[in-house]
């Protein structure tokens, strides 16, 4: 008997230590809300929230730091269908802001902030360049220009010419000189 009341005992110590991570492990319903999100200057707003009431879904609007309530921000009427109304604002100077979302019965679907960066300025970076297309010359000096016919034939008979000279100068130079 004694065993069997220190594993009762163990076990429990064991199930009420486990409890909290189970509790713990299970996923926490969301409840109604907005999703804000920015894309450079554009701050946009979603939530499934609002019903519609006279054809008006409700007001989002986008404020400041400096601005205390709904009515000083900047005001986007909703728009949507049944599943999901939303609100968009454009050319949004760099900042933190609060979105504040109402839906046309007065009931506040949701706050939150978000904050808008500067748009990266385009950096210049080191692009590799094409290859040649019939690899590197080699013996040529590295030079891929594609020269006409009339340019080769030109040199051609330019080295043409010299061999002829060189060849004549050489001949005349063997012969003896006769006085």
């Amino acid at each position: 008997m004694r065993n069997s009341s220190s594993v009762l005992r163990s076990g429990l110590t064991v199930a009420v230590a486990a409890l909290p991570l189970a509790l713990a492990a299970v996923p926490a319903v969301a409840g109604p809300g907005i999703s804000v999100s920015t894309t450079g200057s554009t701050v946009s707003v979603t939530t499934s929230s609002c019903t519609q009431i006279n054809g008006s879904w409700g007001t989002a609007s986008l404020l400041t730091s400096s601005q205390g309530s709904f009515a000083q921000g900047r005001q986007v009427t909703l728009s949507g269908t049944s599943t999901s109304q939303s609100a968009a604002w454009s050319s949004v100077s760099p900042g933190t802001y609060t979105v504040i979302v109402v839906c046309s019965d007065g009931t506040t679907a949701g706050t939150q902030s978000v904050v808008v960066s500067t748009a990266p300025s385009p950096s210049r970076s080191a692009s590799p360049s094409a290859s040649p297309s019939r690899g590197v010359m080699g013996g040529v000096g590295g030079s891929t220009t594609d020269y006409g016919t009339v340019t080769l034939v030109a040199g051609g008979a330019l080295v043409g010419a010299g061999l002829l000279g060189t060849a004549w100068y050489l001949r005349r130079r063997n012969k003896p000189y006769r006085l």
